[in-house]
C-alpha cells in the first residue's frame, strides 16, 4: 500500500500539459510514419506496408517502459549512471569505426537484424546528464581551468569519433549542446571567455586546413551537400529530395490533400518517413496543421525551460536547458534542410520521424524533464509544510 501511494504521489507531480502535448505528438508521428512509409515499404523494400508502423510502435512501447522505470529515480542517480553510459557508448563509437559496416555511406549503426542501434544518438542525451552532474559535483572547484575544461575536452574526443563516421548533423548537434551547457554552468566568466576563444581558434584552424586542401579532407558526398541552393535546378541529381519536398508542401496548400493521399511518397522522396516527413505532413494535412505542429513544439520548449528555471539545483536546470537545446536543434536543422536553407544532414524531426534510437532517446530526455518537475514540486511542498 505504501509503495502504491508513493507511486501515485510521484505521478501526481508530472507536468500534465507537457505530458498531454508530447503524447499527442507521438500519436500524430506514429500515424504519419505509417502514411508516409507504406508505399516505400511495399514497393522499394518488398516488406509489409505496416512494417515501419509496427517497428515505430515497438520503439514507443519500449520507450514507455523505460520511462516508467526512469521516472522513479532521482536525477542524482541519472548523473551517477551517466559515467558508465558515457564510457560504454564512447567505446561503442570506437568499435563501430573498427568493425562497423557503412549504411548510406556512414558507419553509425550496429545492425541487429530487424532493428539497429545508433550509439551517437544516445550519447547526445548522455552528455547532457553527465555534464550537469559533473558541474554540480565539482561546483566548488570550477575556478580551476583543469576542472572546468575537462567536460569540453572529453566531448572533443567524442566529437572527433562522430565526425569520423562521418555524421555531420549529429556532430553539429553534439558540439552545440556541449558549448551551451558549458556556458550555462556556474563557471567564472574569465575561464569561459578563454575556453570560447580557444574553441573559435580551433574551428578557424580546421576551416583554414579544409580550404587550403581544397576540401580533400571531406568526402565527395559531404561536399555535394554544401551545394544546396536552387535544388530544383538539380532535380535529377543532388537537388532531387529538397525539390520534391517543395512540391509536396506546395501540393498540400492550406488544408492538405487528405491523410494517405500524398503523391510525393510514391518514390519521389526516397525515405519520406525520416528526414522529409514534415513535407508529407504538410502535403496530406495542410500548412495550417504544419503550423500547429510548430506551435506545439514551441509550447514544449517553453514548458521545459520553465521547469529548468524553477529547479532548485543546477543539476536539474542544466539537464532541462540541455534537453531544450537538444530538441530545438533537431527541429531547426531538419526544417532548414527541408526548406533548402542549409545542407541536408539526415537529422530526424522530433516526435515525427521514424527511428528507434532517436525515439527512445527523446522519450528518455522528456522523462528526465518530468523527473526534474517532480523534484521541484516535492521541494515546493516541503517549503510550504515547513
Amino acid at each position: 500500500m505504501g509503495k502504491q501511494k508513493k507511486e501515485k504521489k510521484i505521478f501526481k507531480y508530472l507536468d500534465i500539459p507537457l505530458l498531454i502535448v508530447t503524447i499527442f505528438l507521438f500519436i500524430v508521428g506514429l500515424i504519419m510514419v505509417f502514411s508516409s512509409s507504406n508505399v516505400t515499404a511495399y514497393m522499394s523494400h518488398a516488406v509489409s506496408p505496416y512494417n515501419y508502423f509496427f517497428k515505430q510502435l515497438v520503439f514507443l512501447i519500449f520507450g514507455l517502459f523505460l520511462s516508467l522505470i526512469m521516472i522513479r529515480f532521482n536525477t542524482k542517480a541519472y548523473g551517477m549512471l551517466s559515467w558508465l553510459l558515457l564510457i560504454v557508448f564512447s567505446a561503442s563509437l570506437v568499435v563501430l569505426l573498427i568493425y562497423g559496416k557503412a549504411v548510406n555511406k556512414a558507419v553509425s549503426w550496429f545492425d541487429f537484424g530487424p532493428f539497429s542501434l545508433q550509439p551517437s544518438e544516445f550519447i547526445k542525451v548522455i552528455i547532457i546528464i553527465w555534464m550537469a552532474r559533473y558541474y554540480e559535483v565539482n561546483e566548488k572547484k570550477l575556478n580551476s581551468y583543469t576542472t572546468s575544461f575537462f567536460p569540453p575536452l572529453v566531448a572533443s574526443g567524442i566529437f572527433v569519433l562522430i565526425m569520423l563516421q562521418p555524421d555531420l548533423g549529429t556532430a553539429i548537434i553534439f558540439a552545440v549542446i556541449v558549448f551551451l551547457i558549458f556556458n550555462a554552468a556556474p563557471i567564472s566568466r574569465a575561464i569561459k571567455s578563454k575556453v570560447i576563444f580557444a574553441g573559435i581558434g580551433l574551428i578557424a584552424v580546421v576551416a583554414l586546413v579544409v580550404m587550403t586542401t581544397g576540401g580533400s579532407l571531406l568526402q565527395a558526398r559531404q561536399l555535394s551537400r554544401f551545394d544546396y541552393k536552387n535544388p530544383c535546378d538539380r532535380l535529377l541529381t543532388t537537388g532531387s529530395q529538397v525539390c520534391n519536398g517543395y512540391i509536396a508542401i506546395n501540393n498540400g496548400g492550406l488544408t492538405g490533400v487528405g491523410l494517405g493521399n500524398s503523391t510525393q511518397k510514391y518514390l519521389y522522396l526516397p525515405e519520406p518517413y525520416t528526414d522529409f516527413i514534415y513535407a508529407i505532413i504538410v502535403e496530406e494535412l495542410g500548412a495550417i496543421f504544419g503550423v500547429v505542429i510548430l506551435l506545439l513544439y514551441l509550447f514544449i520548449l517553453v514548458r521545459i525551460l520553465i521547469i529548468g528555471r524553477n529547479s532548485y539545483t543546477n543539476r536539474g536546470a542544466l539537464m532541462c536547458y540541455g534537453i531544450a537545446v537538444y530538441i530545438i536543434l533537431h527541429i531547426t536543422i531538419n526544417l532548414l534542410g527541408l526548406f533548402g536553407l542549409m545542407p541536408l544532414t539526415g537529422v530526424p524531426l522530433p516526435f515525427m520521424s521514424y527511428g528507434g534510437s532517436f525515439t527512445i532517446c527523446l522519450i528518455a530526455a522528456l522523462t528526465i524533464v518530468q523527473r526534474v518537475n517532480i523534484e521541484n514540486k516535492i521541494r515546493d511542498n516541503l517549503k510550504k509544510s515547513g
